[in-house]
């Protein structure tokens, strides 16, 4: 008799990426190697990490309450404080896939503890920033560590913690990702109202640098006798390509940027059309395009990342229209643009029970309508709406993508080979923070179009209500990739019929004889 498949750490860690609180209720063991016996302090490691992601967590949601203001002090147009945000998450994404292998070649503790040490040095270099340039080129800094933070931190875990106890070190870790896009906007808004938006840099410095300690004390330096070799060529070509492409796609939002957007842009595109050739010819790519060929990881990566143009350009457009749109200050504007992520924390307990009782697919078509509906009225947000009413929509907005996202990243792993999982985790986290990135180089370019067409220095609340109704529409498209999941898909994840679904495919495959 099967029994219901429960959802691998690498989903859990992939609704962390997308800023949602994972549905810790449905994770079980996880299916990776671990020790037969967990150490003694191995509720200390999980907390060492916890913190890792605590600090990378409030970095990226405090930053977005102080763009208005940095935008000022930078002297440059809001809008253009968009490539603050993407130049950080294209950093993760490029160096992401080589992470793995670097904690595998120098060790885990090794590896941890530089990624600790150039987050605090682009925290600190952050903080001292005289211009946009240089906030650009520190937060780049910044995502190289926070890239090689996360995966390794979940290599330490594995490595370190036994399959019985892992449950219970996953409530440790997922402890950062509920608290930290709650308290991250208020904390940023006060920050940046009450002191000054370079202290969302400093107090990284004390949290990193016990972080760096505790790492040297506690937690181990797993290093693979025959590591994974690395692929220094798909390495160069695939981050070429990203950041063409992407920062091709930032330069469309500026003034007479558009003769170097199209340039890059035809660049990035070479370069891809050479990884895809490389990888072609190459056993064991940095990112493994074979994986495309199982339906349902596909299917997720094409449907999720086209409704991640809408998450990624949340954090941008919210605390524009807030602080320059409504003329509310960087402390209400934090508070009111938690609303999002509280419905992702009541989100965490309803999920599981509900992909049991509908499915993945019927669970997908209409969280994907209705999550794109509702930040659709976001768009129609006026000054004049009550606050409460405000909350409340973003709130509902929260839950149902909160869901979607949750239903991604369960199913895009259903159908992996345990030998694929490691690669499959680093393609999948590698479009993740692409998609969030071009979310915001989206919503940016809608933004400065529309200033455009209006012919003001300073957007206007129809200009927020276009930005808006682009990025939905774009994620709506989602829905096109939504019904072509089958019927039954993540029958074994949910626990629904699981013992129908395998006796039905069995009939299929007896007939097809």
């Amino acid at each position: 008799m099967l029994r219901p498949r429960r959802r691998g750490l690498a989903s859990v860690n992939a609704e962390v990426r997308d800023g949602i609180v994972p549905a810790a209720g449905s994770m079980a063991k996880t299916h990776d190697e671990g020790p037969e016996a967990s150490g003694p302090n191995y509720r200390i490691v999980a907390l060492i990490i916890a913190c890792a992601l605590l600090m990378e967590n409030l970095d990226a949601t405090v930053l977005a309450t102080a763009l208005p203001t940095m935008a000022r002090d930078f002297g440059v147009r809001a809008p253009a404080m968009s490539i603050a945000l993407t130049s950080y998450l294209l950093a993760l994404a490029i160096f992401i896939p080589a992470s793995g292998t670097m904690a595998d070649k120098f060790g885990s503790r090794t590896v941890f503890q530089a990624a600790i040490a150039l987050f605090m040095g682009g925290s600190l270099v952050s903080a001292q920033a005289p211009t946009l340039e240089w906030i650009v080129a520190a937060r780049f800094v910044q995502g190289i560590g926070g890239a090689m933070m996360i995966p390794v931190g979940r290599l330490v875990l594995l490595r370190s913690v036994a399959k019985k106890d892992m449950v219970s070190a996953m409530s440790w870790l997922i402890m950062p990702a509920l608290i930290g896009p709650i308290l991250g906007p208020p904390l940023g808004g006060y920050i940046v109202t009450y002191l000054d938006w370079r202290w969302i840099f400093y107090v990284n410095l004390p949290v990193g640098a016990l972080g760096f300690v505790l790492v040297g004390r506690f937690i181990a330096n797993f290093r693979e006798e025959n590591p994974h070799p690395f692929d220094p060529v798909g390495f160069v070509l695939s981050g070429v390509s990203l950041g063409c492409l992407l920062f091709g796609c930032e330069m469309t939002s500026r003034a007479g940027g558009a003769t170097l957007a199209v340039a890059l842009i035809v660049f990035g595109a070479a370069a891809g059309a050479l990884y895809v050739r490389h990888a072609h010819r190459r056993t064991d790519p940095i990112i493994d395009l074979t994986l495309l060929r199982d339906d349902n990881f596909r299917l997720s990566m094409i449907a999720g990342s086209l409704t991640r143009i809408t998450q990624g350009s949340l954090p941008f457009l919210l605390p524009l229209m807030m602080q320059l749109g409504f003329g509310l200050s960087a402390a209400q504007s934090g508070t009111i643009t938690v609303g999002p992520a509280i419905g992702s924390l009541l989100m965490k307990g309803v999920a599981p029970r509900l992909l049991r009782r509908v499915g993945f697919r019927t669970a997908m078509i209409w969280a994907g309508i209705l999550g794109c509906g509702g930040y659709a009225i976001v768009g129609l947000f006026r000054p004049g709406w009550p606050l409460p009413a405000i909350v409340a929509v973003l709130t509902v907005c929260g839950f149902v993508f909160s869901m979607q996202f949750t239903a991604y990243n369960a199913i895009a792993y259903d159908g992996i080979d345990k030998r694929q999982m490691s690669a499959a985790t680093s393609f999948y986290s590698t479009v993740q923070q692409l998609m969030l990135s071009l979310g915001i180089c989206i919503a940016a370019s809608a933004l400065h179009l529309s200033m455009l067409v209006h012919h003001v220095a300073k957007p206007l609340m129809i200009d927020f209500t276009g930005a808006f109704w682009i990025v939905t529409a774009i994620s709506a498209t989602a829905t096109i990739w939504n019904l072509r999941f089958a019927r039954d898909a993540g029958a074994e994840i949910s626990g629904r019929a699981p013992a129908a679904s395998a006796e039905r495919r069995t009939e299929e495959a007896v007939e097809s004889v």
